[in-house]
């Protein structure tokens, strides 16, 4: 059996409008609520699993999309005005990297968990 990633807990403070908010960006629909999760499954079959928390380290999730998901989530990005960077440091704002010859940009959700998405990653 080869190793997969299969779910991630992600801790939140409002678990179903954090998965509804990387849903949206992403344009992926959030899952029923399965006490006590609230899941979000992406393309490659890995949940991320949305908690309520009050008290939690940030964490970072790198999405690998396809260059018109890039196009779409970034316009998606845009359209809600939130800020993002090119950097995971968050000192690039209003900008997007290139690179490994793709795009990325970081955004942080509700929590302050620092998401990217990105199309390209090193060889």
């Amino acid at each position: 059996m080869s190793i997969q990633l299969n779910h991630i807990i992600v801790p939140a403070h409002d678990k179903r409008a954090s998965a509804e908010f990387l849903g949206s960006i992403l344009g992926v629909a959030v899952g029923e609520d399965s006490e006590p999760f609230v899941p979000l499954t992406v393309s490659n079959g890995v949940t991320l699993d949305y908690a309520n928390s009050s008290d939690f380290q940030h964490m970072h999730c790198a999405f690998l999309v396809e260059e018109d998901e890039f196009d779409a989530a970034f316009e998606r990005i845009q359209k809600a005005g939130l800020t993002y960077y090119a950097d995971p440091g968050h000192r690039e704002v209003g900008e997007i990297n290139h690179r490994w010859g793709g795009r990325g940009v970081y955004f942080d959700d509700p929590n302050g968990h620092n998401m990217e998405i990105l199309t390209r990653v090193p060889d």
